[in-house]
């Protein structure tokens, strides 16, 4: 058996979909992910709050290399909003800043939404953990610090009102990453007029990663137990499934590795992934527009 895990060890990369459930952080979901498969190097792309549920994307092995391509990647929602009400959270976890009648029709609601469809100025909420000088906001908002954070710019595909259950609406989000949904909800309160916050959150998508993919974390957690978990494992290749793909013959694979560069007749996009034959992720390529060649950006094959 550690013969087996040491050989694991040194092989695994590919990706873990879960289903992390209510009252864990995302980082507890990784260090359970670790102890599991007796694999470190392993990482999320995409931090869910302990009060949401839904898609965590785990990345192991090499293909942690891979995060900052796969985090960026847009996101999807279901968001329940509470109006009427506000707190310092903007969610369920703070402490309530004001209350106002809810007379609103869901024709109302839903003009109100059309106003954060697009690309956007969005304000993080002031418990997050984007960083101030150093530290992270929620830290100067628990000594009662107000800080002055900066808008970002943040793309809202999509708003869809699924359910209209006054004073609660259900909304499908389909956003870029970097998007807070609980400033989203308590921008919309503003707005409105009456206020509001986010009640609960569920991710159903994280770029091409949807439920469907996602094992519930207890499923999991007895694969790790009985061995079986690597049928989960999902190949790191896939976690980029909506880039274009080059596929390399064995003497091009040989090529990539060594840092060359390869000729196509034609450009299908400025980065793509550069897979085997066999369907296994060799490097990321950069297209240059000079030599109309693409060119190795990260390699992951030896």
């Amino acid at each position: 058996m550690d013969d087996r895990r040491t050989q694991l060890k040194n092989t695994v990369s590919g990706v873990l979909v879960v289903d992390k459930p209510i009252g864990i952080t995302s980082h507890d979901v990784v260090q359970i992910v670790r102890n599991g498969t007796h694999i470190k190097r392993a990482g999320h792309t995409g931090t869910l709050d302990p009060r949401a549920s839904g898609v965590l994307v785990i990345l192991l092995g090499p293909a942690v290399r891979l995060s900052e391509y796969v985090s960026a990647e847009d996101k999807r929602y279901h968001a329940v909003i509470q109006l009427g009400k506000k707190t310092d959270t903007f969610d369920e976890e703070g402490s309530i800043t004001g209350t106002a009648p809810v007379d609103i029709t869901a024709e109302q609601f839903e003009e109100a939404l059309k106003g954060f469809i697009g690309e956007i100025e969005q304000v993080p909420p002031p418990y997050s953990a984007v960083k101030v000088n150093g530290r992270k906001a929620y830290e100067f908002a628990r000594e009662g610090e107000e800080v002055e954070l900066e808008p970002r710019i943040i793309h809202v595909h999509n708003l869809e009102l699924l359910e209209w259950d006054p004073p609660q609406a259900l909304v499908d989000v389909h956003c870029s990453s970097g998007t807070y949904v609980r400033s989203l909800a308590n921008d919309l309160g503003e707005k409105l007029g009456c206020g509001a916050m986010l009640a609960g959150l569920r991710r159903t998508k994280s770029g091409k990663f949807t439920l469907n993919d996602a094992i519930p974390l207890r499923k999991l957690s007895e694969a790790f137990q009985d061995g079986t978990w690597y049928k989960y494992l999902i190949p790191a290749a896939d976690a980029l499934g909506e880039w274009p793909t080059i596929y390399l013959t064995a003497e091009e694979v040989d090529l990539v590795r060594h840092g060359h560069r390869i000729h196509r007749d034609e450009k299908i996009g400025d980065m793509a992934r550069a897979i085997t034959e066999q369907g296994e992720l060799v490097a990321l390529m950069q297209f240059d527009e000079e030599s109309g060649e693409y060119q190795p950006k990260k390699v992951f094959f030896s």
